[in-house]
């Protein structure tokens, strides 16, 4: 004789609820982007394959994600659910972003010739469903970020979302470095080169803790050091904002201007650029963390 008492098996809410809703749109959207590049649309090269990646990847873990919730499987995984679906969108929203300018950007031309009418209207369609799919990721995390006075996640509150965004801005940083950057020239770049690494592995550090759920097993207080950790990172990324520029740009020791041979795509300036960007960025990302820090009080389970 079956038990008729407890809760449902399947959790309906899952799908009907705002969250849900817009996780489904982000499923249809995944899955229709990626079915238009890959039946008609075509990739090519890197940047292809890195937009590809990037919608089939979020298209996989939200499916995860959505089963997970829909059949209460996620109370079987010995992760903090909430850490984890918080941390994957904003991570999915600034990977969704990146393709959706990506894509258009080096596959997406308003004239026909030489790929094809056809072509080219398959492409502009994805680009189309690649800008509603950071949009539905984007609405997750508007919908489950942390409100004032709300016991929630950590990695759903101002401060847990950043570390996403830093982890994210030193991939480009490393993505520029490894792009002929010539950081091994001094000594003081290789301190910058330091600085970033540092502070992504520290970070990553931080949220697989959180999204692992295992900060109380740890001997010091997790809360405490995160806001140390930040306050250093904020120094260090103030020593590499002064040194990088200096050492690249100041005609003592780089050019402040883009050199005329300078091949596009090919070019030691442009990456040291792009570097010198991004490290301001993470700066003001680092800065912001710190301040919203001070407001997050941390309840023990």
């Amino acid at each position: 004789m079956m038990e008729t008492t407890g809760g449902p098996y399947l959790n309906t809410a899952a799908l009907t609820s705002p969250v849900g809703i817009a996780r489904l749109l982000q499923m249809t959207f995944g899955c229709t982007t990626f079915s238009l590049v890959v039946h008609q649309g075509g990739f090519s090269a890197a940047y292809g394959t890195f937009c590809m990646f990037v919608w089939t990847f979020c298209f996989a873990v939200t499916v995860f994600i959505i089963t997970c919730e829909f059949t209460h499987l996620h109370s079987c995984l010995s992760i903090s659910w909430g850490n984890f679906t918080a941390a994957f969108a904003m991570l999915a929203t600034l990977m969704s972003i990146t393709a959706a300018v990506i894509y258009p950007l080096y596959f997406v031309q308003l004239g026909c010739y030489p790929i094809g009418c056809e072509v080219r209207d398959f492409r502009i369609a994805a680009s189309v469903f690649a800008g509603l799919l950071f949009i539905a990721y984007t609405t997750e995390v508007f919908l489950t970020r942390a409100k004032p006075g709300q016991v929630t996640s950590y990695m759903a509150t101002i401060s847990g979302l950043l570390k996403i965004v830093q982890a994210f801005v030193a991939c480009i940083i490393f993505g520029a470095l490894v792009n002929d950057s010539q950081y091994s020239k001094y000594v003081a770049t290789q301190w910058c080169v330091a600085v970033y690494s540092f502070c992504f592995v520290v970070t990553v550090v931080v949220v697989a803790f959180s999204v692992t759920g295992k900060t109380a097993l740890l001997w010091f207080p997790f809360e405490r050091s995160v806001v140390v950790y930040t306050f250093a990172a904020v120094l260090l990324y103030v020593s590499a904002a002064v040194i990088w520029p200096v050492f690249c740009f100041d005609s003592k020791y780089g050019s402040p201007q883009r050199p005329s041979l300078c091949a596009k795509g090919k070019c030691p300036w442009d990456s040291q650029l792009v570097i010198a960007i991004f490290t301001y960025v993470n700066l003001l990302l680092y800065v912001v963390d710190l301040a919203y820090s001070q407001r997050i009080r941390f309840v023990s389970h």
